[in-house]
């Protein structure tokens, strides 16, 4: 168990719970420390029902803290109720902390449910486990008596625990003891019994029930009625892959080269055009095709781009024996190049000149390692529109 529960009973229903009369002749002590709570942690007092030292003796309730302090603890050093919360009854007589505590100080812990965790990865999702009769649930526990170097005695209890039943094997792989009916718990409390580990096995009952509470209960502050309160869980399928994809505008031309990142703006004039029929050539402006990861001009070359709206003025003109630059005087984006497009194809250039003057260069099969030679094939009969040829109109 993970060390939380809910107690909410007074005095007088745990002692009922754990088969003692409460009555003048059982003595009680130190219930004033007693606070009702809903998110009961480890250092929080909590009545306790313990045996009596012999058999003329009456059950006492007495208000212990949880989380065991042994008596052979140093006086000067600080208590840490978190240690001892609760003990392993398979090893209960191999430790020391608590192998003298089982002949004689036996003790009944009642409280209304408990709260487990069960771990998801890096998530962990509380449970709230109680009778579905909501009767009290009784754990053995053992007690042990501390004084302090100022000469007070504190008295504290630890829960024993064992291997989770099969109901709950789910959720975590232990549990704590609980006494099931009115014979297992005199036998715990009779100091006489000498054999007393039979009772410390797992609850399997199918009357103990449960359901998810909120996370919030992890905070021991946190308290009042809504720790009990269940809760729905989401759906584990609640994200299904097919939320990871979307129709998209502009998908279709995510596959021209360059085109790994495109913009999101509306398509160009002339891709609407194009699709309703009206052109047979495909002719864009270049912009939806910028890369983010690297711009190329159109000898290869890196062009050094930050941000995508960088332009750059340059004209290829091919000539018959050499290949030389001239600068434009119309602006244009450069388009994103790939090595194995020029080296997989055969075009080349071809000089036009539009009505504006401007000189633009229109591209046909070409073989790529005569342009870098400074030669080039023209090839008249190849009218296919270009790139080029788009922007010396734009």
């Amino acid at each position: 168990m993970c060390g939380r529960a809910r107690c909410t009973l007074a005095p007088q229903q745990i002692a009922q719970a754990c088969g003692v009369v409460s009555n003048a002749s059982n003595p009680t002590l130190q219930l004033d420390r007693y606070r009702p709570s809903y998110n009961v942690a480890p250092g929080a007092y909590l009545p306790v029902v313990a045996a009596g030292k012999d058999k003329e003796s009456s059950a006492v309730i007495h208000c212990m803290k949880w989380g065991l302090v042994p008596s052979f603890t140093k006086k000067t050093e600080k208590p840490d109720h978190f240690r001892m919360f609760n003990a392993r009854s398979e090893s209960v007589k191999e430790k020391a902390s608590f192998r003298r505590l089982m002949p004689k100080n036996r003790c009944l812990v009642a409280v209304e449910g408990f709260y487990e965790w069960k771990k998801d990865g890096s998530k962990k999702q509380p449970y709230y486990i109680h009778f579905k009769d909501h009767r009290p649930l009784v754990f053995a526990a053992l007690y042990d008596s501390w004084e302090n170097s100022e000469g007070d005695t504190l008295y504290t209890f630890t829960i024993l625990t064992t291997r989770c039943s099969s109901s709950l094997q789910w959720l975590h792989d232990r549990m704590p003891v609980i006494l099931a009916g009115k014979g297992s718990i005199d036998i715990w409390l009779d100091n006489s019994m000498s054999n007393p580990e039979t009772l410390l096995g797992p609850y399997e009952d199918s009357d103990l029930v449960w359901y998810p509470v909120t996370p919030a209960i992890g905070k021991t502050t946190f308290n009042g009625p809504e720790c009990i309160k269940e809760i729905q869980l989401k759906p584990s399928g609640e994200n299904p892959i097919s939320k990871f994809f979307t129709k998209k505008e502009d998908d279709k031309y995510r596959s021209q080269p360059g085109c790994s990142n495109p913009f999101k703006e509306s398509l160009p004039t002339e891709l609407k055009e194009e699709e309703a029929g009206a052109k047979e050539s495909e002719e864009f402006t270049g912009e939806e095709c910028l890369s983010s990861d690297v711009t190329m001009s159109l000898n290869n070359e890196p062009v050094d781009t930050d941000v995508p709206h960088i332009k750059q003025d340059f004209e290829e003109t091919a000539t018959g024996s050499e290949l030389k630059t001239e600068k434009m005087s119309n602006n244009f984006v450069c388009l994103p190049v790939k090595n194995e497009d020029l080296s997989g194809s055969k075009r080349e250039f071809e000089e036009t000149v539009t009505d504006s003057g401007q000189t633009t260069a229109k591209m046909s099969n070409f073989n790529s390692n005569t342009v870098k030679k400074g030669r080039s094939h023209k090839n008249s009969g190849d009218k296919q529109a270009t790139l080029l040829s788009y922007f010396g109109k734009s």
